[in-house]
Formats: structure tokens, sequence, C-alpha cells
């Protein structure tokens, strides 16, 4: 029969379209209408106690929804991550398994939506467009990624279907952003579509326990959480080190101001990623 096909420990990365490499066999399966093999790689073991799955980019944001995940369910709560060909992707996904680390979340998953950084549209994924600083007043962001949190929600639903998890939180939050994808009319009706697209006694929520509160409120509560906010990220230009000049910088140091918190970020010198 030859060799078993490689078990992969406790954390999944799939990339579509790859070439099969030792541990993948091709389906016998009819093929799909696009020259592309379907492959199936064994799976690890899945937790029947998984309760949630957390959508962590590796941000502030993230980071303490994640927090709020963890004090509803302990660590039965399973970790996704999506690289979609972001500028930062390297410097995210390292906050990413340093804040799932810090949680002892053993289940995680990072999958790889770089197609959304092909299709372009933005400049958190086109190098040829520059990053707004805190001055910008436009009334949608070029940092905008088109219909972004539709894909991530939706790896997380199917996810969250394999799994068993009932719950899935996201991090999103309305009054600091326009993007139409972080507005409660958005997450009302993803609810609707989940409440009528799942299989029959399938129940799946999509909980953004941070979608009301501005900045501030964000760091307040990852404080009261005791969320690891010096693992986060949240530079959408650079990866050594904040940039302090990016919108997204602005933000944050704005949050952690008003809240009367000095940010970890900025404040230690010798601050090094997992410290």
């Amino acid at each position: 029969m030859g060799d078993a096909p490689e078990m992969l420990p406790h954390r999944l990365v799939w990339h579509f379209g790859q070439q099969p490499s030792k541990g993948w066999r091709e389906s016998k399966q009819r093929p799909l209408p696009v020259n592309l093999p379907i492959l199936i790689r064994s799976m690890p073991e899945i937790s029947p106690s998984t309760r949630a799955v957390a959508l962590l980019s590796g941000g502030l944001d993230s980071c303490v929804a994640t927090a709020q995940a963890v004090a509803a369910h302990g660590c039965n709560v399973a970790a996704l991550h999506v690289s979609y060909g972001q500028r930062t992707a390297r410097r995210e996904r390292e906050a990413f398994e340093a804040i799932a680390d810090h949680y002892e979340l053993t289940q995680r998953l990072v999958a790889d939506a770089a197609y959304l950084g092909t299709m372009g549209g933005s400049s958190l994924t086109d190098q040829q467009e520059s990053i707004p600083g805190a001055d910008d007043e436009s009334l949608l962001p070029s940092t905008y990624v088109p219909f972004r949190n539709a894909h991530l929600l939706s790896v997380a639903v199917a996810w969250s279907e394999v799994l068993g998890a009932g719950e899935i939180f996201c991090g999103a939050h309305a009054p600091d952003s326009t993007y139409p994808d972080t507005q409660p009319r958005f997450f009302e009706a993803f609810q609707h579509l989940l409440d009528h697209a799942l299989p029959t006694g399938t129940t799946v929520r999509v909980l953004a326990p941070l979608l009301h509160n501005d900045k501030a409120t964000i760091v307040r509560r990852g404080v009261d959480l005791g969320a690891p906010l010096h693992l986060t990220w949240s530079c959408y230009a650079d990866e050594d080190a904040p940039c302090g000049r990016c919108h997204s910088c602005h933000l944050r140091q704005t949050g952690f101001d008003a809240a009367g918190v000095d940010d970890p970020l900025t404040s230690m010198s010798d601050f090094s990623p997992g410290r």
C-alpha cells in the first residue's frame, strides 16, 4: 500500500492550487471544471470539545475578541488566521502564533486567501499604492479589501461546521471604521444567511463583541481581560517596527492614549514577538 499519509500535528496550512507533495494523494472524485488537482491531506484528530472559532489576525481587536472567546470557553477555542497577500503578512502571522501560544490554543488553522491580493483593489495588498496616513479623510480608505470579511467569515463557518463549534468570535468594530463589512448591518445580513444556509440541526452564531466599541474601549476591555496586547501587531506598512504614520498606527495610539494605557509596542524599546 506504500507509505501512510503524513500526519499534521495540530496546525493546518492550506494552499489551494499547489503541486502535490509527500502526504498528499489525488482524489478519485469527478474532476473540477478547472485544471487543478483535488488534494486531500489527513486531518488531525478533532476535539469534540471545541466550542468556538476565533478569527485571529494578530491585531489588537482580534486579540481582544479572542480573549473574550477564551473567557467564555477556556481552551476549547480554535484559532483561525487568514493570510490574503497583505504587506505585513509575515508579522501578522507571528503575532497570531504568539497570541495562540499565550492562550495555549492548540487547534489552529492558517488559511491562504492570496487570491484576494491577486485581485488587487487595496493598498494593503498592492505595493504600487501608498498606505494612507492619519490625515486621510477618504469616505472609504484605500486600505479597504473588497468584501474581505465575508471571505474570512466563510472560512470560519466552514471550519466551525467541521469542528462542531457553535460560535465564531470576530474583532470587527464599527465606530472607527467606514468599511462596509465592519458595520452592524453586514453582520445582521451574514447571520441571516447562516440561519438559512447551514444543514438542518447546525447552528453557528457570529459574535462581534466589540462591534459598537471605539478603540479606547477595546483597549480597556483588553486590559480587563488580561489580553496579551504586547503580542499584537497593527501597523499596515512595516513589519520591523510600527511606522507611527499609517492610519492603523494612528488609531491604535489614539485608543491607548484615550484609555490612559501605555502601548507596549511603542513604550518597550526591547519588545520582540512572543516575549
